[in-house]
């Protein structure tokens, strides 16, 4: 498996992270929350000879979708999207595409995923984890083998997302946290949406004292 991970530069937002995930043998990926500064992860995408089969948005924010549509049509990748989000990529008031300083931004999904779906690339296998909270669609992508978790902006390195915007919830998101991904192995790496990496048992102690760690 390859994974690179794609720093772009948002106006009001600043950076957010793509990734993209590829099979080395089949050469085919997943694109992971294509933001924006699409030529940017063209680069790589070509750097790397990929095909890309997927373009998965963890939730149907502006800073996380507003390349989608130049990426599907130059890429020709299906854009997957949890039900739950669906709505919010034709809606700017939801999807803040205006508040952020994107523009009016509308996506079509090709499919809609559910918990528990399972995407394949190659021989890597993506478990959805429906993680409500920061909207009530977002996701997180699982990759037992690899012990990956790609968090959206439902957790972050120290801190958790947002709550305070369209379809948030604060019960939400620590439901999602506690129950659905501090359950996995410990040893899992996770990706955020928004800044560096981290370790599951690294952030276990915010959620037992409920507060943001300090690094």
């Amino acid at each position: 498996m390859i994974l690179k991970r794609i720093k772009l530069e948002l106006p009001m937002v600043g950076e957010t992270n793509c990734y993209i995930v590829q099979d080395e043998k089949t050469k085919e990926a997943v694109v992971i929350d294509p933001g924006g500064e699409v030529d940017k992860i063209l680069d790589m995408l070509n750097t790397l000879k990929a095909n890309v089969k997927y373009i998965i948005l963890t939730h149907c924010h502006g800073d996380h979708i507003s390349g989608a549509n130049e990426l599907k049509e130059k890429t020709g990748g299906k854009v997957l999207i949890h039900r739950d989000d669906e709505p919010g990529l034709k809606d700017p008031d939801v999807n803040l595409s205006e508040y952020i300083g994107l523009g009016v931004i509308k996506v079509e999904a090709d499919s809609r995923l559910n918990d528990n779906d399972l995407i394949h690339v190659g021989d890597i296998e993506f478990k959805i984890i429906h993680t409500p909270g920061h909207t009530q669609g977002g996701i997180c992508l699982y990759i037992e083998k690899e012990k990956i978790l790609f968090s959206g902006d439902t957790m972050f390195r120290g801190t958790w997302g947002r709550t305070d915007l369209p379809t948030g919830s604060l019960e939400s998101i620590m439901d999602s946290i506690t129950n659905r991904i501090m359950p996995l192995p410990e040893d899992i790496i996770v990706y955020p949406g928004h800044g560096n990496y981290t370790m599951l048992k690294e952030e276990k102690p915010i959620y037992l004292e409920l507060k943001p760690k300090e690094y």
